[in-house]
């Protein structure tokens, strides 16, 4: 296997033991083991992959092979490993391809993701998009915002995420919403209110309202209050701002001294 090089990169404190093969300017493919194996088990697949003009790459997990073990084996976890290889694909200057979403709104500037996403999520119904479309095809050219939203709300938002970006958005709260907290104290004990349209879509997916209207959600936070707005839809407080500011306040003036 003399064709095959080693070294080791540091990610996330640790320095992570990683074969690979081929030219660096080539296409990269990674390649990721099981248990109870190392990079080795790859290795007949990376020198095949190497000829036909690939560049591959192979590691060992944080704590496998000869890569360093984490201080805490055993609070090691799947988004340790996830967290590993994206370090790894940045070391290597390995580009990433983009997910679904970003390459859906990757068509259109902000402004326009920004209109399109104010008029979808303003609706009662999920969207949901064909098997050939995306969920942004979804609205029609010529679609106007919602009555409430302004051209000069739109511009503030585009503006914005013309600068930022949606990677970390779209990471946090969606794709991160598996993710494991390892909260232990689950009970909220402080007063909390929870305003929600009834027309917001999210009340549409399978479990939601239930919950909300379930005894289980006052058991884990007992003083809860939940008001939900008839006309309101998923963005109530810039929908409704006068009724949400007039429930805020009674809230908080309520539980002022609490």
């Amino acid at each position: 296997m003399e064709e095959i090089k080693h070294k080791f990169i540091e990610v996330n404190g640790l320095k992570l033991h990683v074969a690979e093969i081929g030219s660096e300017s080539s296409q990269a493919v990674v390649f990721l083991h099981g248990f109870p194996e190392i990079w080795y088990s790859w290795r007949y697949q990376m020198i095949a992959m190497a000829k036909a003009g690939f560049r591959a790459i192979a590691f060992d997990y944080r704590g496998y092979g000869l890569s360093e073990q984490p201080t805490e084996p055993e609070k090691t976890t799947f988004l340790d490993f996830d967290n590993d290889l994206l370090g790894l694909l940045n070391a290597l200057s390995i580009p990433k391809e983009p997910g679904r979403a970003e390459a859906d709104f990757s068509r259109f500037d902000a402004k326009t993701v920004v209109r399109k996403i104010y008029i979808l999520f303003s609706r009662s119904e999920i969207p949901i998009a064909n098997e050939n479309q995306e969920i942004l095809d979804l609205v029609e050219p010529g679609t106007p915002l919602p009555y409430w939203f302004s051209e000069k709300d739109l511009a503030i938002y585009g503006a914005k995420y013309e600068k930022s970006g949606f990677q970390t958005a779209l990471q946090v709260p969606y794709r991160a919403m598996a993710e494991q907290l390892n909260v232990t104290a689950r009970t909220v004990q402080v007063p909390a209110m929870l305003i929600m349209g009834e027309k917001d879509y999210v009340l549409k997916f399978p479990g939601i309202e239930d919950y909300i209207r379930s005894e289980e959600l006052k058991s884990l936070v007992p003083k809860l209050e939940i008001i939900f707005m008839p006309e309101g839809t998923h963005f109530v407080q810039e929908q409704m701002p006068a009724e949400v500011n007039q429930l805020l306040l009674s809230f908080l003036l309520h539980n002022k001294s609490t």
